[in-house]
């Protein structure tokens, strides 16, 4: 298949080739299956694609996950990784809300023992955990110094306030703290906004999802991650609220600076970046490592309020509930990491904006619980359609620099979303397909639509069949709280 504006070409069914010219550093590549491919090139993700590869120091290729769409500076679901000695930094590469992320709780509990109990769950989980624009918790005060405790130590913080155990950190990317955050450069408005909003699920494509696995693809590697068939599990994807958004917003105007500083040739003004060594890259790596570890410590409190929350509307004990994380990973991060280019091992700074790390079994970084099945990857649909389990490959880690998509990607902007619901009920949509959802706002509801995106299952099999994740199980909602 070719196409004039981007020249694309076919490298097999679910991987094409932007190739090289002009100011382009590096090929593009893009998984997709045909249709799907048709579909993104309907958006100017792909030009984004194109515009990654002219930043200095990237290695290999500028890649996008087949959830692709439009974001800024980068396309959501791009990867890119960058030599440490030439290459750049980008918060365009990283995304506003730095750390969105996924975290998969497993339990004791099978879906016959809930099912009939659904209301009284959803209600609870509402009314338990804070959501919403601007949504705060009012029985948590944190000073200015217990907040920056937060932003250096992350989960970690979270546990030794009695939010969880020890052994959740074990279930954590980076076990729950990225090194190197330095809290003294947060801006006094950036600690603002994140004082009150710390366990908080905020609005958006953000929520709590109740569910069950509805599909085995692979019992052995199923059991290994703790799951079974109609057994039930609870998603919970947030990120660093309003700490984040600022932390973002302070640095695109350091970058800006920078870009001219260093004479750095930008195809997009949104992708400002600075040197990876730099006086400007290195702090903003030190502050984006502090929202991440915020976005820690916030999906840590959830899952604290999750388990309150089960043992209030089941009238169960914790030690009946077993409700224990499954995994806990990043979508939208920089982070140094070891790989092989050119055959040989190089360090390098791996941007992923609206994708997850996928590494394979034995991997040094693939947590010990999981070291003989891969790292499990955690793949949310929307609030009306499926999730899946995954885990890395080796084929991810050589092929994508151990990454894969992060979702199932937007179709439509929130805007179009909300034209084309309206004079719908969206909640007795999903009421009538068996999912109970509460929301802070319809608006929520309507943005968020299942139609709004791509079809998850699609994605996924585009990322089974192109080997840079594994399927395991597919997971079924039963009951979601949206902001």
């Amino acid at each position: 298949m070719a196409d004039d504006k981007y020249k694309i070409q076919k490298i097999d069914d679910y991987r094409w080739r932007i190739p090289r010219e002009g100011k382009m550093r590096v090929d593009g590549i893009v998984y997709a299956d045909k249709h799907m491919l048709e579909e993104i090139q309907k958006d100017e993700s792909l030009q984004q694609v194109i515009n990654v590869s002219y930043l200095p120091g990237i290695v290999s290729h500028s890649l996008a996950m087949p959830d692709i769409h439009w974001g800024y500076g980068f396309p959501i679901g791009g990867v890119a990784a960058f030599d440490m000695d030439e290459g750049v930094v980008s918060p365009g590469g990283v995304g506003y809300d730095i750390n969105c992320g996924v975290r998969l709780l497993r339990t004791g509990l099978y879906r016959v023992e809930i099912s009939g109990k659904l209301e009284s769950v959803v209600n609870t989980l509402f009314a338990n955990i804070p959501s919403g624009v601007g949504s705060h918790r009012k029985d948590l005060k944190l000073t200015q110094q217990e907040e920056k405790n937060v932003l250096k130590n992350g989960a970690r913080w979270a546990v030794s306030q009695g939010y969880g155990t020890k052994d959740d950190l074990e279930h954590i990317e980076e076990k729950g703290c990225i090194p190197g955050a330095d809290p003294e450069l947060i801006s006094d408005r950036a600690l603002e906004r994140g004082r009150a909003q710390l366990g908080t699920l905020g609005s958006g494509n953000h929520f709590v999802e109740v569910g069950y696995v509805s599909e085995v693809y692979n019992e052995e590697i199923a059991r290994a991650l703790g799951l079974e068939k109609d057994g039930i599990t609870i998603v919970v994807h947030t990120g660093s609220r309003g700490l984040g958004y600022q932390v973002c917003d302070d640095f695109l105007r350091v970058m800006i600076d920078a870009s001219r500083k260093y004479n750095i040739e930008l195809p997009d003004r949104q992708l400002c970046c600075a040197p990876i060594n730099s006086y400007e890259g290195r702090n903003y790596l030190a502050a984006m490592a502090c929202a991440a570890n915020y976005a820690f410590a916030n999906r840590q409190m959830i899952t604290h309020w999750v388990r309150e929350s089960f043992e209030r509307a089941l009238h169960v004990d914790p030690k009946e509930s077993r409700i224990s994380p499954v995994y806990d990973v990043c979508h939208n991060i920089a982070k140094f990491e070891d790989h092989i280019v050119d055959g040989q091992k190089k360090r390098l700074c791996v941007h992923r904006k609206g994708a997850t790390r996928a590494f394979p079994p034995n991997h040094p970084d693939t947590p010990d619980a999981y070291k003989s099945v891969g790292q499990p990857v955690l793949i949310p649909g929307d609030m009306g359609r499926c999730s899946y389990v995954l885990v890395g490959t080796e084929k991810a880690y050589s092929d994508t620099f151990g990454s894969t998509c992060h979702g199932a990607g937007r179709v439509m902007s929130r805007g179009q979303a909300t034209r084309v619901t309206k004079g719908r009920n969206i909640a007795e949509e999903l009421k009538s397909q068996g999912i109970l959802v509460r929301a802070d706002s319809r608006a929520t509801l309507v943005e968020e639509v299942p139609e709004a995106y791509k079809d998850v299952t699609e994605v996924v099999d585009v990322v089974d069949h192109a080997g840079i994740g594994k399927k395991v199980v597919q997971l079924k909602p039963m009951c979601v709280i949206k902001g």
